[in-house]
C-alpha cells in the first residue's frame, strides 16, 4: 500500500472544538423502551425476572464484511469457547448489512454480537446493546484511524481534490465510513456532501477497498484496520490504492450483549471473552494484522465519548420507536 507523500492529518481536539458543538448526556437518547436508572448510558437489565431472556441458543453476529463466511471460519474457535462458558449452542449470524445486524438486536434475535464503531450507538439507543469490551493489542493500545483513500494515478493527491469527484461511504452508521469524515470535510475543507463532490455507499469497508482497488469509486473513507487485514489475507496487494488523509485514532468494533439477558448468562458472556486463549487461535491468525491480541474491558460512556461527539456534529439523532 503506497503513502502519498503528505503531511499526516489528524482530527485533533482542537477540530472537534471547531465543530461547535457541547456534548449532550447521552442518556437523552436511550428509547423509552429502556431504562437507565445507574447514569452509564446503557440499558439496564430489568428488574423484572419475567422479562429476562435465557436462550438454549445464542446467536453472535460480528459487524457485516464483504465475505461473512471467511469470518464464520475466524471466530469458529472462540464460540466454541463460548458455547463452553455459558453451556448454550451458539451460533454465528452471518449478517449483510448494519441494518440487519441493528434490527435483529431490536427484534430479540441476536443476543451477542460485535458492531461497528459508528453503529454503537444506535445499538445502544434503539437496541439495548451493552458493549463491555473491545480487542486491543498486548500493551493495551487499541482503535484504527479513518483514511480516505484513492486508486495510484487518480488525480486525487490531496483532499482537495476530491472537489467534483466521487467520494463513497460505506452506511450512514458507520463513523469511519461516513460520520467522521463527513465532519472533517464540512469543518476543516468546507466541502459538503453532495455539493462539492457525488457520494455512493459500499454497504461495508470492504467493498469501498475493492471499489476504489477497481476504479468503481474515485476515493473511499475507510477504516485502516480493514485494508490492513484485506492486505494480509491477499484480497488486495500494496500498492493497490494511495492514502490521503489520515485521522486520529478511534475505538475499533465493541463486543457486547443484549441488555435483557439472564445476568448469570450476562455475566457467563462477558467472562468467556476475558478468559479466551488467543494463542495459535483464528482470531489470533486474523487480528493480529491490525495488531490487536486481546479483549480488553471497556465503557460506552468513557471510550464512545468522541464518537458520540462526531455524531452530534453531524446533527444525528436517534428516533427508536
Amino acid at each position: 500500500m503506497h503513502t502519498v507523500s503528505l503531511p499526516r492529518t489528524l482530527i485533533s481536539a482542537a477540530v472537534v472544538s471547531a465543530f461547535a458543538l457541547v456534548a449532550v448526556n447521552a442518556s437523552a437518547d436511550l428509547s423509552a423502551r429502556y431504562v437507565d436508572n445507574d447514569g452509564d448510558m446503557v440499558a439496564d437489565a430489568p428488574t423484572d425476572e419475567s422479562q429476562w431472556v435465557d436462550p438454549d441458543t445464542l446467536v453472535f453476529a460480528y459487524t457485516p464484511v464483504e465475505d461473512p463466511a471467511v469470518y464464520a471460519d475466524v471466530w469458529a474457535g472462540f464460540l466454541d469457547h463460548l458455547s463452553e462458558a455459558t453451556g448454550k449452542d451458539v451460533q454465528f449470524f452471518p449478517v449483510q448489512s448494519n441494518a440487519a445486524q441493528q434490527e435483529a438486536l431490536r427484534a430479540g434475535r441476536l443476543h451477542v454480537a460485535g458492531f461497528n464503531t459508528g453503529g454503537v450507538p444506535v445499538a445502544v439507543n434503539c437496541g439495548g446493546f451493552r458493549p463491555f469490551a473491545i480487542m486491543a493489542a498486548d500493551d493495551g493500545s487499541y482503535g484504527y484511524e479513518m483514511e480516505i483513500i484513492t486508486y495510484p494515478d487518480s488525480g486525487i493527491a490531496s483532499v482537495e481534490d476530491l472537489e467534483g469527484r466521487q467520494l463513497a461511504f460505506t452506511s450512514e452508521t458507520s463513523n469511519s465510513g461516513f460520520r467522521a469524515p463527513s465532519a472533517l470535510l464540512r469543518s476543516e475543507y468546507g466541502m459538503e456532501a453532495g455539493e462539492a463532490f457525488e457520494t455512493a455507499f459500499s454497504g461495508s469497508h470492504d467493498n469501498s477497498i475493492l471499489g476504489v482497488v477497481n476504479q468503481d469509486y474515485d476515493a473511499a473513507a475507510i477504516a485502516n484496520s480493514v485494508g490492513t487485514r484485506m492486505i494480509a489475507r491477499g484480497v488486495v496487494n500494496e500498492g493497490d490504492y494511495d492514502i490521503i488523509y489520515t485521522s486520529e485514532t478511534f475505538p475499533t468494533t465493541a463486543y457486547g450483549l443484549a441488555h435483557n439477558l439472564k445476568p448469570e448468562l450476562a455475566e457467563q458472556i462477558q467472562e468467556a471473552f476475558f478468559s479466551y486463549d488467543w494463542e495459535g487461535s483464528a482470531l489470533q491468525a486474523e487480528f493480529a494484522n491490525s495488531g490487536e491480541a486481546q479483549f480488553m474491558p471497556i465503557t460506552y460512556e468513557e471510550h464512545w465519548s468522541v464518537i458520540r461527539t462526531i455524531a452530534d456534529a453531524n446533527g444525528v439523532t436517534y428516533e427508536c420507536d
